[in-house]
């Protein structure tokens, strides 16, 4: 059994900042791509993702403003977001690709988080 677990979330004032954590547990042999997803009344949106190596991607509406990175010694990944807007308020989510014992690989999501930006 595996379990993502997100934390960091909040109320912040626009200009503001948040570290988002998101922590894996349980029978881990290894992850992959970890990510970050958003939810407004709406459907999910790409945030920002990381591969096991560090490489980087993200969408366009946070670049330069928000920074994904991971520990892989901690099995934990991070969103660091700068220069909030009032539109980034969402349930921020967190998904992972992680092998099992069997090195089949599967797709895990936190429970998500709130992030409120005020104006």
């Amino acid at each position: 059994q595996v379990h993502l677990v997100e934390s960091g979330g909040g109320l912040v004032t626009a200009g503001g900042s948040l570290r988002l954590s998101c922590a894996a547990s349980g029978s881990i042999f290894g992850i992959g791509v970890m990510g970050w997803y958003r939810q407004a009344p709406g459907k999910r949106d790409l945030v920002a993702t990381i591969t096991s190596g560090g490489n980087t991607n993200y969408a366009d509406s946070v670049k330069g403003r928000f920074t994904i990175s991971r520990d892989n010694a901690k099995n934990t990944g991070y969103l660091q977001m700068n220069s909030l807007k009032p539109e980034d308020t969402a349930v921020y989510y967190c998904n992972a690709n992680i092998r099992d014992h069997t090195s089949t690989w599967y797709t895990y999501w936190g429970q998500g988080t709130q992030v409120t930006v005020s104006s």
